[in-house]
């Protein structure tokens, strides 16, 4: 909600326009010229400019969007609310399997998924220092939910992974959520593999292997054994 003569309104735009491309086809981003249409605002208790409201699960309940003013900032904070809305639709069982049914690639990455027990692990911004201070190895899969090879992929991460319990943890990382743990790693296709090795952790090669659940096991446990 912003007013044309506001000067916050007017630092905001570029960042605002930005989000909103990046953003396209995943969370709609959207503006109400308070000079135009003053009564939109009122059932939401707008009082300054600009304010950003959230709507997100509850559509006549929005929340107060209270991150930064910049292009990052933003996108992030529009991600982790759609992917907050999407597992609040699979803790509540309904919508969980249609609107991603390679929603199981959610779950691919989702040790407690909706896969009944898969053995891959769903990794995030704040669980990913697993991975960095354990001492077994791990393969993670950095995918994108639209991704037609990570698709493909699934099934075998998710036998591989069971195959190789006790030896190797797999896990996956949604990189269009996480984009920047995605971009710490240098992810710039996807599906990409990282390869982190047992003790310390430094930096992590990438997984050239095939990408079936055979080549995938023999890959990690020729590793293992090094």
């Amino acid at each position: 909600f912003y007013a044309p003569w506001c000067g916050h309104c007017q630092s905001l735009a570029p960042a605002w326009k930005e989000a909103a491309s990046a953003l396209k086809g995943v969370v709609r981003v959207a503006a109400v010229d308070m000079d135009k249409h003053g009564d939109l605002g009122a059932p939401y208790n707008v009082r300054g400019f600009p304010t950003i409201k959230v709507f997100g699960a509850n559509k006549a309940s929005p929340t107060d969007y209270e991150g930064g003013r910049d292009t990052d900032a933003i996108v992030q904070a529009a991600l982790q609310t759609a992917r907050d809305l999407v597992m609040a639709r699979r803790r509540g069982g309904g919508g969980g399997g249609g609107s991603y049914s390679q929603g199981s690639q959610q779950s691919s990455g989702g040790s407690s998924g909706g896969d009944g027990g898969s053995a891959v692990i769903e990794l995030t911004d704040s669980t990913f220092s697993q991975v960095m201070d354990s001492q077994e190895m791990w393969l993670v899969e950095f995918f994108a939910p639209w991704c037609g090879h990570c698709k493909n992929l699934k099934p075998h991460w998710d036998s591989a992974a069971s195959q190789l319990q006790g030896k190797v943890k797999l896990a996956t990382v949604d990189a269009t959520v996480y984009q920047q743990l995605a971009q710490q790693y240098g992810v710039q296709g996807y599906p990409t593999i990282k390869y982190f090795p047992a003790g310390p952790k430094s930096s992590p090669e990438t997984f050239d292997g095939g990408r079936t659940a055979d080549d995938i096991v023999r890959w990690a446990l020729e590793k293992h054994a090094d």
